[in-house]
């Protein structure tokens, strides 16, 4: 039986704090089923065999068609002067049926609205290049057993946050949706990118083709939820502040399923930043008040300043817990060069690595289409898509049932990395690749029968609480109740936070790790041979996701360690007032 998830949050200042979400019950409104048709036949269960059948079927103009089971008591009767579909059933036949004493039973028959499993791969001419999810790697995404379903996106509404998407496309515009567009660069409704010689705004366009590329119209190929609405805000193409972030995270939050972002700060190896006041409000109100309740669903682009040993938990997008972090495989399952390592990485998809690698196949500017797509930022929307897949399989699970769903879902499969560690559910998880490669047709069947997540808790606990020097290497332990006899008691772990405060000489020399009562140890930041800074960390939130599903009670040790600069020399900071 599984466990009614929370999460925790361990906020530290050297403090070491566990912190929760929030979130209440939410009120579940579930589809109207469509009207029966009803047919002129009839299912009669009469005991006295065929004779008294004949008779019934005589008495009252049917005709009888035999028994329904070989040596059985069921018949099949049809009546010529019934309409052949109906939308009420026939209250006459029904009256006399009812009166006479040797009918048992009758059912008149209804319409059943049944497909074949069968599926006819896309016809458009690219499909055979889309190697992720055409089985030409195994595994691939298992895209074609969803598609087989009958599950395409119908009814999810996808926006792609970037530069602008080619709204015009002849692989978009079928699938395109204003109401989930806006220009938040030029402050006008029509998301059309900036067209420049170096072509350098064909970004949103290509995620945006990645997801919801039209299939079947022998152009291109096809996106991960081909039926799915795609809309498109054009914000990184001119200033970028607090407050255009902020508005594009809020675009029409009852109206916008999946908000897909390949965006951050600077993967240069040096940046710690993160998003300002507004925006942390504007994650805060999506999965709160987004998609009635249920909350919005931000999908994340994990990073690619991996040539630079950048660390995906100094940038606070992805490393938060209201968004989902998607990280990069390459078609032999290896390590892509540009891939950032981190705690916050959910899940995985495809992408490409070193240049004669297959990349990614999507629609382009200039109603083009290319097969050169590579980086998170590609990997990040072929997730939103499973996502949208899943949604419309059940669109009622909540923010916090999909990242649930998301780690059940993901495998190691066959990804390479040297530090995959079992957690203490028994859960393979690497700081590469989360919790493994995406799989569309596990998270669509568990999708279907998943039961609401409890209400999400937060137990926030201080470790460290006077200024104290970092040795070379020091463990700070705390024993850890998770709030045992409080409203907020948490018995199973879903985020963890460490919120910190610390001096140090020289920022990247020094790895932070986390350590859970059940023995599984997460990186929160690794050494950054280019961060120089001696700022340190000023209330900085790190995140893992590896201690999901994990009994928080007991020992937690948060470890610092030098692993650079011999004379490197830092403090840890009293906690912030906040």
């Amino acid at each position: 039986m599984r466990p009614a998830p929370t999460a925790l949050c361990l906020r530290l200042s050297l403090a070491l704090a566990l912190s929760l979400g929030f979130v209440r019950p939410l009120a579940v409104a579930w589809a109207t089923a469509p009207a029966p048709i009803y047919v002129g036949s009839w299912a009669v269960r009469v005991t006295q065999g065929y004779q008294e059948v004949e008779r019934l079927a005589r008495k009252f103009g049917f005709v009888n068609l035999g028994q329904i089971f070989p040596d059985g008591q069921y018949f099949h009767l049809r009546h010529r002067g019934v309409a052949q579909q109906s939308l009420t059933p026939h209250w006459g036949h029904r009256l006399r049926l009812k009166k006479d004493p040797k009918v048992q039973w009758f059912e008149q028959q209804t319409l059943r609205r049944r497909f074949k499993r069968s599926f006819a791969e896309p016809s458009d001419p690219w499909f055979s290049k889309q190697w992720y999810m055409n089985t030409q790697v195994q595994p691939d995404l298992n895209i074609l057993q969803v598609w087989s379903q009958g599950l395409t996106g119908q009814g999810v509404v996808v926006s792609i946050l970037d530069d602008g998407i080619e709204k015009d496309h002849p692989d978009l515009w079928a699938n395109y949706d204003p109401l989930a567009s806006y220009d938040f660069n030029d402050y006008d409704p029509d998301p059309q990118p900036r067209y420049t010689p170096s072509d350098e705004n064909r970004h949103g366009t290509r995620c945006a083709g990645e997801v919801a590329a039209i299939a079947n119209n022998h152009f291109c190929g096809a996106g991960v939820a081909f039926n799915a609405r795609i809309g498109g805000v054009r914000m990184l193409d001119g200033t970028i502040t607090d407050v255009v972030e902020a508005q594009s995270l809020s675009l029409q939050p009852q109206h916008i399923h999946i908000y897909s972002a390949s965006w951050g700060p600077e993967d240069d190896g040096r940046t710690v930043d993160g998003p300002g006041i507004l925006t942390r409000e504007a994650f805060r109100l999506g999965v709160t008040k987004g998609r009635g309740g249920l909350g919005t669903l931000f999908v994340w682009a994990s990073g690619n300043g991996g040539l630079h040993y950048d660390n995906c938990n100094c940038d606070g997008y992805t490393n938060s817990i209201h968004t989902l972090s998607v990280g990069s495989t390459t078609k032999q399952g290896r390590v892509p060069w540009y891939s950032e390592a981190c705690a916050s990485t959910l899940t995985t998809t495809y992408s490409s690595g070193v240049v004669t690698d297959p990349q990614i196949v999507t629609t382009d500017l200039h109603h083009q289409c290319t097969d050169k797509h590579t980086g998170t930022s590609a990997s990040a929307p072929l997730a939103a898509g499973m996502i949208a897949l899943a949604l419309e399989a059940n669109p009622f699970l909540s923010w916090r049932d999909m990242q649930h769903l998301v780690v059940r879902a993901s495998r190691p499969a066959q990804l390479q990395a040297e530090d995959w560690r079992v957690n203490g559910v028994g859960r393979q998880v690497s700081h590469h690749y989360g919790y493994g490669l995406l799989d569309a047709g596990l998270l669509v069947d568990m999708a279907r029968t998943w039961l609401p997540t409890q209400p999400q808790k937060k137990c926030a606990i201080l470790v460290v609480h006077v200024p104290t020097p970092i040795l070379p290497q020091m463990h700070v332990k705390k024993e850890v109740s998770a709030c045992a006899g409080h409203h907020n008691y948490i018995r199973s772990l879903e985020h963890v936070q460490v919120q910190l405060s610390l001096s140090y000489s020289r920022r990247g020399d020094l790895e932070i790790s986390l350590t859970s009562p059940m023995g599984t140890r997460s990186t929160l930041v690794a050494i950054r041979p280019l961060d120089v800074s001696g700022q340190g960390y000023n209330n900085w939130i790190f995140m893992s996701t590896h201690f999901w599903d994990e009994d928080p009670q007991g020992v937690w040790t948060l470890g610092l360690e030098n692993k650079g600069y011999y004379f490197n020399t830092g403090t840890s900071a009293a906690p912030s007032r906040q």
